[in-house]
């Protein structure tokens, strides 16, 4: 019998992940482009899912409206975009701060949301965690 290889393990902690009851989506992004490799929950603008499962919009971040904005839902692509603007701009902000520090969590709530998102360190020993930058949505828990 084969023994479950990383992209198994990685895959099924996705999955057990995604489907906790406040989950409302998991993205997993590429760290060097911010492309989205892995998404559940959200719906891509090349995806034919259905919109019971989507993220509730915040306003835009150059502030144009468009019609997923309209209608209250963002697609992975934009949500992705988001995401990686905000990294950028934190891990400058964070290396500003002192040269040698890296940005190891983000977390950012929302009224209705939250954002937990774990970039992959590039000291880590560990050659797949330093390639991603994974993101949590999740309702906002009382507070």
């Amino acid at each position: 019998m084969a023994l479950p290889t990383t992209t198994d393990e990685t895959s099924a902690l996705l999955t057990r992940l995604s489907q906790r009851p406040d989950v409302q989506s998991t993205l997993v992004m590429s760290r060097d482009t911010g492309a989205i490799v892995r998404t559940s929950g959200l719906i891509s603008r090349n995806s034919s899912a259905s919109l019971d499962a989507s993220l509730p919009a915040s306003s835009s971040a150059n502030g144009d409206s468009s019609d997923s904005t309209a209608s209250g839902i963002r697609s992975a692509e934009e949500v992705a975009q988001l995401i990686w603007s905000f990294m950028s701009a934190a891990g400058t902000l964070v290396s500003g701060l002192q040269d040698d520090e890296e940005l190891k969590l983000l977390r950012l709530r929302t009224k209705r949301n939250e954002l937990v998102i774990v970039p992959g360190t590039k000291r880590c020993t560990l050659t797949c965690d330093n390639k991603f930058i994974l993101v949590v949505i999740h309702d906002t828990p009382p507070a």
